[in-house]
């Protein structure tokens, strides 16, 4: 997997996440009228004035969606420290998804155009040629295969069931790696609640902290307000954090099981075929063998 994948996600989540620390202040809802309503006056006979007042301006409202902005900002702002963490963890789980959606593709487990390839080649017990057109596509088919003939060219008086076992090696190498991709999305979704957990009993700390200073000015509300605040803002986004990324876990993970499934069935056929002709190579040794008899 190239690393600029992981460079342009992380790039992009931290953007998104962090984007609207500098929004600016909300702009005013109602525009004030730069000047009075005109009057229009007209005389329609002698000795009587019609006046016609134009009907009051309607205010132009602006869009406040730069308020919400700021508001949002203020509210992240103020779940105290445990935002920093957590605001770390939003940019990888939305960093682990957009590698998880790029490289979790059928494509780049097997396709048409290998196989058919790879059928062709095998059917003419052409090793040397499919070992050296496995060596030069990325798919994970393609490195099973590779592995395999590899083993069966430089041993050829080594079993089939040895052969078989190699395959069976590399290919549970290759779901391996397919099934630890997803595993960052649930890591993320086990720690977040429990930072958010932590920056709750922090934030109740401080509210108690507070009201043992014996301040009598402010009432006891006010003293515990900051404090419950902090703590109910850092629960909440623990918990968003980790639903999150274990939707995401949940949803990857059921994906690999289907690109293991057609890697499974697309290497069977190859180990099917290779076995075929090593059962023709064993007949013409034993005919051989006879005739020499």
């Amino acid at each position: 997997m190239k690393p600029t994948v992981f460079f342009l996600a992380l790039l992009l989540g931290a953007t998104t996440v962090f984007g609207q620390a500098d929004a600016p202040p909300p702009a005013s809802g109602v525009e004030k009228n730069a000047t009075a309503a005109p009057v229009i006056s007209s005389t329609s006979a002698p000795g009587e004035t019609i006046r016609i007042k134009s009907p009051a301006a309607t205010p132009a409202v602006v869009p406040s969606t730069e308020a919400e902005t700021v508001r949002l900002w203020n509210l992240i702002k103020s779940g105290g420290w445990a935002m920093w963490p957590l605001g770390l963890m939003s940019v990888i789980t939305f960093m682990m998804v957009l590698v998880n959606i790029f490289t979790l593709r059928r494509s780049a487990i097997l396709t048409s155009h290998y196989m058919q390839t790879a059928d062709v080649l095998l059917k003419k017990r052409d090793y040397l040629g499919l070992l050296a057109i496995s060596s030069r596509h990325s798919e994970a088919v393609a490195r099973v295969v590779q592995r395999t003939l590899d083993f069966a060219t430089k041993n050829p008086s080594a079993s089939f069931e040895i052969v078989r076992e190699i395959a069976e090696s590399e290919g549970s190498g290759q779901a391996a790696a397919l099934q630890h991709r997803p595993t960052y999305l649930a890591d993320v979704g086990m720690l977040s609640p429990m930072v958010g957990l932590l920056g709750t009993v922090t934030g109740i700390i401080k509210s108690f902290g507070v009201l043992a200073t014996g301040q009598a000015e402010k009432s006891r509300d006010v003293l515990l307000a900051s404090g419950v605040s902090e703590a109910l803002v850092a629960t909440a986004t623990g918990l968003v954090v980790g639903i999150i990324a274990f939707a995401a876990y949940a949803h990857f993970r059921n994906k690999v099981q289907g690109l293991i499934s057609d890697m499974e069935g697309a290497a069977a056929h190859v180990l099917g075929l290779i076995a075929l002709n090593y059962n023709k190579k064993r007949e013409q040794s034993r005919v051989a063998l006879e005739d020499d008899f």
